[in-house]
């Protein structure tokens, strides 16, 4: 049965929170050198991948989905310094510079708004360009006039806001976040223990009827008050944390021991990071929200309570480090200890030498395109299908997470064929 789907009329803002970041301009460089001829966008899903169709033709997923085209797409955002998305995209350093000034005068164009940032979150930053709010409610406020007010400027039709900003310090799940009424009122109290600035975004981009998506691993829009507000203003969510280098390989490697039914007794992950993020990371209040982002991924695919003699022992650690010379040249590794046949032990070493900022970018711009095909789906809640671009796939008390990466791309294409109204072939026909 194909949905109803609204077309992508008009202009597409997409608002990022923290636009001035290393992910954020390499992301919007790139969309708005593709656009131009100037670059392809590889990487990218939306733009690239193909799907097979019922009748074993295969086209490009951008052909047959109603997607929103790249240069119908205006993007703003907020940040915690002032500089305009080319100054900033100059100092993050993960573009050459001939390449940024293809589209200088367009990112030049780009200036953020001041941001709702409270430096208890994320004590490693100084941020100059922040608001001055009495309350985290007064916090939202401002955010929602923000929004309307640069989706009225740019004579936008429909606003997606993407968290791009850095990982804020772990906050557990509490009361307060348990229902909508709850959240509100721990807002309008100013209860700065539990409310984040990550969820002024969320609550205020939700109010305004805008698909919000969560790409670093704070707690968030996962939480029983957001999935409640989600759905009661018919908007979807979607989150957390872009997968986009180390788990990226744990979820397909994880899944070919399952699937051999290989053992493993411990598998060591190890990074170092020189860029604004491997900085916030070196705070240990806020690399604990990355850890359990990152060590949440085996346990789910290996599932050790219905295979104990292969997985019942894992000792899996997970390590940040700091690094300010790799800038955003990011070297993960990773020793894992599998076994085979009658026990005997094996060794697997993985050493990847990626760039941070160009393997998240076209993450982040998949998701802003599929979140707003889904709001004009009708889709609200929590988006499962999108888990494929997800450290740490969000998901409600009564589900577990899908964490194998082929798993996760069967759910992508199978929820696009349902809206098309398409049925997966038949590879044996």
């Amino acid at each position: 049965m194909k949905q109803e789907i609204k077309p992508a009329t008009g202009r597409l803002g997409v608002l990022v929170v923290g636009v001035g970041g290393a992910v954020a301009t390499t992301m919007i460089t790139g969309t708005l050198a593709s656009r131009k001829g100037l670059a392809k966008p590889i990487g990218s899903i939306s733009q690239l991948a193909t799907m097979r169709m019922e009748n074993n033709e295969e086209k490009l997923i951008k052909d047959v989905v109603p997607l929103t085209d790249l240069n119908d797409i205006v993007f703003g955002g907020w940040d915690i310094f002032p500089d305009n998305a080319y100054e900033a995209a100059m100092y993050a350093e993960v573009l050459k510079e001939k390449d940024l000034n293809g589209v200088k005068d367009e990112l030049e164009a780009i200036k953020p708004m001041s941001a709702a940032f409270d430096h208890n979150f994320a004590k490693r930053l100084n941020g100059t360009y922040i608001k001055n709010a009495a309350t985290r409610w007064d916090m939202v406020e401002q955010l929602r006039q923000d929004i309307r007010d640069f989706k009225a400027a740019n004579n936008c039709d429909r606003i997606v806001v993407l968290w791009a900003a850095s990982t804020e310090i772990y906050v557990p799940l509490s009361d307060e976040h348990q229902s909508l009424a709850a959240l509100e009122k721990a807002m309008k109290e100013n209860n700065t223990e539990v409310i984040s600035p990550s969820m002024c975004y969320a609550y205020a981009a939700i109010a305004e009827g805008a698909p919000f998506i969560m790409g670093a691993p704070n707690l968030c829009v996962d939480t029983p008050a957001m999935w409640e507000f989600s759905k009661k203003m018919n908007v979807p969510i979607s989150g957390k944390d872009f997968k986009s280098g180390q788990t990226l390989m744990k979820t397909v490697l994880a899944p070919m021991f399952k699937t051999r039914m290989l053992g493993v007794s411990g598998w060591f992950s190890t990074n170092i990071l020189g860029n604004r993020d491997g900085e916030v990371l070196d705070q240990p209040e806020n690399f604990k929200t990355k850890e359990v982002s990152k060590l949440s991924v085996i346990d789910t695919i290996f599932e050790p309570e219905k295979f104990p003699d292969l997985y019942g022992d894992v000792y899996h650690k997970v390590r940040i480090n700091y690094y300010p010379p790799r800038k955003d040249n990011k070297e993960a590794w990773d020793n894992i200890d599998i076994f085979g046949w009658m026990g005997y032990p094996m060794e697997i070493k993985v050493n990847f030498l990626c760039r941070d900022s160009i393997l998240a970018a076209p993450i982040a711009l998949d998701l802003v395109l599929f979140s707003d095909l889904a709001m004009r789906a009708g889709m609200c809640g929590i988006q499962t299908w999108l888990s494929f671009f997800c450290k740490s796939p969000m998901h409600d008390f009564e589900h577990q997470p899908e964490h194998d990466l082929f798993t996760q791309w069967r759910m992508v294409k199978q929820t696009l064929r349902n809206m098309i109204g398409e049925k997966e072939p038949d590879y044996l026909a």
